[in-house]
């Protein structure tokens, strides 16, 4: 590749810097990132559609207006990714399920595609996940199970499963994922990445196939903070903003990465420390720790929203499936159609009671919020489990891995807090773990900022894609 730039080994500031500088070429580094995708893809099984024509069209496009002196935008040339539930212009929308494969194609692109690609990145595959965003592990019955690119006989997380996959395995620089329960959290997590679910409402979510009406995030997943932080703010277009919902102007948040400004921090305990193990408990005391926190804070309510986060997701997932149950029950994963006829049968009235809890929740955590510009937590009670592990331990208890991947994540979905997701790695060899960075409604900023002071600090750190070459057919 011109000027040895390494699509699979810069991060997305790096290569937007050296395509905008022309020291590489966006289509050099579009055929680097199909390239690893061809080579990698089928021992991790992250991609369910690679659009090799499109995004060598589209880079070269880009590298034309480089050529007449334009802006490329501040992602130029750089690769990604979505989750197979947004839409992309002439692709099935699939969201991980087997009945939506007799669906037309989109005729158009997600908004927020069209925002990315419009900041010059370049679009070249969907990435698979969970059926219908229902699940943490990224198992999948009809696409099979999404591997971990650190060990492939470990789980990726979900439901964000290829997504999160895709870029650890270098397949790609960042990639879209969903996060209603911990959907972007969880394999972040799992797969040692930065991941950033914002606030409630400040991204859209037109052309993104549903979930929760009043649960669902779309966010990026990525390595580093900074990446995050550009990637935030390039979708943060008049396209792209769910005004219905937000109501906010555009705030970016790259500005606030140089600000050193001291944070009170806490450090989430009760819950969170009751429901993490050891490796997850020692991560988010180490990230405290690097940000200086005063000491711990309970999160009295927690588990209550929890369960109101669990209430109301399988109630409006039963609902919006109702239609496909009732026709095609037998296309569905066996778990997940369970559950979402569970969901249909759930009451009115617990529905009611589960939103009073939500709101309860919040309303104690706003209070919180005036006492600390910042919570840290775990994401995940352990590190990535092995794809066959039926359970894992929370709170002293063996647990089903599938529903409880996300039981540190839940609450903060619940209430719609901006959060981050950082990885930390144990030091001697083993699995990272993620630390969620928490913080008050439309505080993007200071997340990312706690998030990005913890990646200069070498606290939180993606691992090398060398550590991605376990598997036969990985080695790059």
């Amino acid at each position: 590749m011109s000027g040895g730039v390494d699509a699979t080994a810069e991060a997305t500031i790096g290569i937007a810097s050296a395509v905008r500088a022309g020291r590489c070429k966006a289509e050099a580094v579009v055929e680097r990132s199909l390239a690893r995708i061809e080579r990698m893809d089928g021992a991790i099984n992250a991609m369910t559609a690679v659009l090799g024509d499109r995004a060598r069209s589209r880079a070269r496009a880009l590298d034309a207006r480089i050529a007449r002196g334009e802006d490329p935008g501040p992602l130029a040339g750089v690769p990604f990714a979505v989750k197979n539930l947004f839409d992309i212009e002439g692709v099935v929308t699939l969201a991980g399920s087997r009945i939506n494969r007799d669906d037309p194609p989109a005729a158009r692109d997600a908004p927020s595609i069209a925002a990315l690609e419009a900041a010059g990145a370049v679009l070249v595959g969907a990435a698979g996940m969970g059926e219908y965003a229902y699940d943490f592990t990224g198992r999948n019955a009809h696409d099979g199970v999404v591997r971990n690119p650190l060990d492939p006989d470990r789980l990726a997380g979900g439901s964000s499963s290829g997504s999160a996959a895709a870029v650890a395995a270098g397949m790609v620089p960042f990639a879209l994922g969903t996060d209603t329960n911990g959907s972007i959290r969880v394999p972040a997590s799992l797969c040692g990445l930065f991941g950033l679910k914002p606030t409630f409402g400040r991204l859209g979510r037109d052309g993104v196939f549903p979930f929760v009406e009043s649960l669902d995030h779309v966010g990026p997943l990525a390595r580093s903070a900074a990446d995050l932080a550009v990637i935030h703010d390039a979708l943060q277009t008049a396209a792209s903003v769910d005004r219905s919902h937000s109501g906010r102007p555009v705030e970016p948040v790259t500005p606030a990465l140089g600000d050193d400004t001291p944070l009170r921090v806490g450090l989430a305990g009760g819950y969170a420390v009751d429901r993490a193990g050891s490796e997850a408990r020692r991560a988010a005391e180490t990230v405290a720790d690097a940000l200086g926190a005063f000491g711990r804070v309970d999160l009295d309510g927690a588990g209550e929203a929890r369960a109101a986060a669990f209430v109301i997701t399988a109630a409006a997932g039963g609902a919006l499936h109702l239609d496909r149950l009732r026709r095609r029950a037998g296309d569905f994963d066996e778990e997940v159609r369970g559950r979402l006829i569970a969901g249909a049968l759930v009451p009115a009235a617990w529905v009611a009671r589960a939103e009073r809890v939500r709101r309860a929740f919040a309303e104690r955590m706003a209070t919180v919020f005036e006492r600390v510009d910042l919570l840290v937590a775990p994401a995940t009670p352990c590190p990535a489990p092995l794809i066959d592990q039926p359970t894992i331990e929370v709170g002293g208890e063996p647990v089903p891995v599938r529903a409880n991947l996300g039981v540190l994540t839940q609450p903060f979905s619940a209430i719609g807090l901006p959060v981050a997701c950082v990885p930390v790695h144990p030091g001697d060899g083993g699995m990272p773990v993620g630390v969620q960075i928490v913080g008050p409604l439309w505080r993007e900023d200071l997340v990312l900022a706690a998030a990005h002071r913890l990646e200069l600090w070498g606290v939180a750190t993606v691992p090398s894609l060398a550590a991605s070459a376990a598997a036969p057919g990985m080695r790059s």
